[in-house]
């Protein structure tokens, strides 16, 4: 009896990191995400917390901007942006759409170049 192993090779690219990939003012450079945040911007936000994996109605619920804050906190964790609390409150306070915005275009940016995976079956 012959026995087949197979073995999975995943390759992925990651965008660099420390930094958003876009300034908080780069709303030229995805008219798409402007627009809907000027057309619908709760709809924009439902979207952008959904495709960060959590539920798509946690916009709804941000008094305060906790929400936002949270957001902004935990994709500088994972996609490792420098910056702090402090710095992420100043920036929703100062421009909250823009803030918004620059979520928005960092999760496109990331799930376009940062989730590339490659598999390759080896059959031994």
């Amino acid at each position: 009896m012959a026995v087949q192993h197979q073995t999975t090779i995943v390759t992925t690219q990651q965008v660099s990191s420390g930094t958003w990939t876009t300034g908080i003012c780069d709303c030229c450079s995805d008219m798409g995400t402007c627009c809907c945040a000027l057309w619908c911007f709760p709809c924009m936000q439902c979207q952008t917390v959904s495709q960060f994996g959590w539920c798509f109605c946690m916009p709804l619920l941000d008094c305060c901007m906790i929400v936002s804050c949270c957001l902004r906190q935990k994709m500088r964790a994972q996609f490792n942006i420098h910056g702090s609390c402090c710095d992420d409150v100043c920036t929703l306070c100062c421009c909250f759409p823009c803030a918004w915005c620059q979520m928005t275009r960092e999760i496109k940016i990331r799930a376009r170049s940062g989730a590339v995976v490659t598999q390759q079956i080896m059959h031994h």
